[in-house]
């Protein structure tokens, strides 16, 4: 046990969690220090962790995080996770305190969304990833100075392919912890099911799916094999890919088609109704109560009400499936034009005005996007149920 460690307090019992050792706090910063090596292609603890199989075939940790690379979709996630390392470093530099309360808060958070209760299950739901209660604490403490420091940090400009074995350990805890590994699982699944479920992609379809590939990264063609020796990768690895990438497409293609949307949407009205709304905080429930006053009887506008009495006015608006289960009840039956009645919010109340309240319409971007997702989740969770099989636990928190 390090002196000084924070306890980390769980219902019914207290685990002491290294939340503030200095090596703890460096390993992760120094690893940027010697990120320059050559990814390797031995493996590599964690990496090897299990995470879905697809027939007889199974895919580790390693072959998600290098399909997301294919499809370049941990582009952001890799700058996210250095701009996190270097705040970290930055912290040491300066000698931040860490807000051991802030860390508790995160990781009591974060166990109630997995329903994690008990030291005894959060200890096996890690383990059960390869993690352990120092992987957990310096995920929150990465957290916790990525917000604490207010100056711009600039991080070493690494590649993930060329990164140190450590600095990749690193981030594979960050995408586990961030439920980033299970989004990742879940598309790769999609993609083999799909594939399972229909028939060989087309070489134009490849083809496209090829263009496609050397674009995204900024390849070309004579540059293929580089790319894929960094990654620690073959030419048949990036066939796979190519492959299962254009089975995906050709389910979407088939799939999303205006006839499918529209009857769709038909059972959706309701949940994706846009509310636009205007809305005052104010400090107290009299005062609330004074502001509907001036709306309704006077003719105020809800902008002049907030001018006058120096609230906080501001407008929104959103889908009233966005909002918690309980908060929808009050735009069920409401018209544009409606000012609800005041309710609390924080240390004070808050005074709403409806706007606009418009239909739904399958052409509109945000309502297209919603509608094809719920088409491509019910399609390929059927294809994944059938062809594929996750191991890595529970692929999504417990509590929904």
């Amino acid at each position: 046990m390090t002196p000084g460690a924070p306890a980390f307090v769980l219902p019914g019992q207290i685990h002491w969690l290294l939340i503030f050792s200095d090596v703890a706090r460096l390993s992760s910063w120094n690893a940027v220090e010697s990120s320059l090596s050559m990814a390797t292609t031995e493996p590599t603890s964690g990496f090897d962790l299990i995470v879905c199989a697809c027939g007889e075939q199974e895919y580790t940790a390693r072959d998600a995080i290098d399909a997301a690379i294919f499809r370049g979709e941990l582009v952001v996630k890799w700058k996210e996770f250095l701009d996190e390392v270097e705040a970290e470093k930055r912290a040491d530099e300066l000698d931040l305190d860490l807000d051991e309360s802030a860390i508790s808060s995160a990781a009591e958070a974060f166990r109630y969304e997995y329903d994690l209760i008990t030291a005894e299950e959060t200890e096996a739901w890690l383990a059960n990833r390869g993690l352990t209660f120092d992987d957990f604490s310096d995920y929150f403490t990465r957290q916790y100075y990525a917000t604490a420091i207010r100056e711009s940090v600039v991080p070493d400009e690494v590649e993930y392919q060329c990164a140190s074995v450590d600095l990749r350990r690193s981030f594979l805890t960050e995408l586990i912890l961030s439920g980033d590994l299970d989004r990742i699982t879940t598309d790769l699944m999609a993609r083999l099911a799909a594939r399972c479920a229909g028939q060989e992609p087309a070489p134009e379809a490849i083809a496209a799916e090829e263009r496609k590939f050397l674009h995204r990264n900024s390849v070309n063609p004579g540059q293929r094999p580089n790319w894929l020796k960094k990654l620690g990768r073959d030419s048949k690895w990036l066939d796979e890919m190519l492959a299962i990438e254009a089975a995906y497409r050709t389910h979407c293609e088939r799939l999303l088609v205006p006839e499918a949307r529209q009857y769709e949407l038909m059972p959706l009205r309701l949940p994706l109704t846009r509310f636009e709304i205007e809305v005052i905080e104010l400090e107290s429930q009299d005062a609330a109560k004074e502001a509907l006053f001036c709306v309704q009887q006077d003719g105020m506008s809800m902008e002049e009400v907030a001018t006058e009495g120096r609230y906080p006015y501001r407008r929104s608006h959103f889908l009233l499936e966005d909002l918690p289960v309980d908060a929808q009840q009050r735009f069920l039956s409401v018209s544009a034009g409606n000012v609800l009645e005041p309710t609390a919010r924080g240390d004070g109340f808050e005074l709403c005005r409806v706007v606009n309240k418009i239909e739904p319409q399958a052409d509109d971007p945000t309502v297209k996007s919603r509608i094809d997702q719920r088409l491509l989740d019910r399609h390929f969770s059927e294809l994944m149920s059938k062809y594929t099989q996750g191991r890595l636990g529970a692929m999504s928190p417990g509590k929904k």
